[in-house]
């Protein structure tokens, strides 16, 4: 039994869904979002909830079901509430800019990165050294965030470049560190 794909999906004030056909649309203050349901699972709407069901319990439906489950609950909470994804950019002269809705990156390179989100997506330079990544499909933030890492990630060595906010480094030591009789 999925655990995952048994739990019930609460939807909040102000969210819709329309499950015709094989498709599910969810629309809600912030924008819509949909998915094509795979061939044999199956969500249904019933007072405010929504259900995810399977129709035999081959091994790939059960994978399915709480895959399928937890996308819609991604979706109904992108949303309603939204999703986010802060980096932090750390070095001696790196940094970030605001340029209209695209970000320009110095981070050590002899040229400037610039990062032209997708639709859906917003980039907000808070400080210098801290870009938000914003957007209603959970996936695609974090797969922009991914991208932007990309650019510079951080350095095993001195702990330079950009990296998730709240990310733990384990800094290597150095080869002169294991030399010392």
């Amino acid at each position: 039994m999925s655990r995952v794909g048994l739990k019930p999906i609460q939807l909040p004030q102000g969210v819709e869904v329309d499950t015709a056909g094989d498709r599910v649309v969810v629309r809600g203050p912030k924008g819509e979002l949909s998915y094509i349901l795979p061939s044999n699972i199956a969500v249904q709407l019933e007072d405010g909830v929504l259900r995810v069901s399977r129709s035999t319990d081959s091994r790939v439906n059960r994978a399915m079901h709480g895959l399928v489950r937890s996308l819609v609950a991604n979706m109904v909470e992108g949303v309603s509430k939204g999703f986010e994804r802060d980096l932090e950019i750390v070095g001696v002269g790196y940094g970030a800019q605001q340029a209209g809705d695209k970000i320009v990156l110095r981070v050590g390179f002899s040229h400037s990165v610039e990062i032209v989100p997708p639709k859906g997506i917003s980039l907000v330079a808070e400080r210098a050294n801290r870009i938000k990544v914003a957007g209603i499909d959970k996936e695609l933030v974090g797969r922009v965030a991914a991208g932007i890492r990309k650019v510079r990630p951080p350095d095993i060595y001195k702990g330079k470049g950009i990296r998730y906010a709240g990310e733990e480094l384990h800094l290597k030591s150095g080869k002169t560190m294991g030399k010392k009789k």
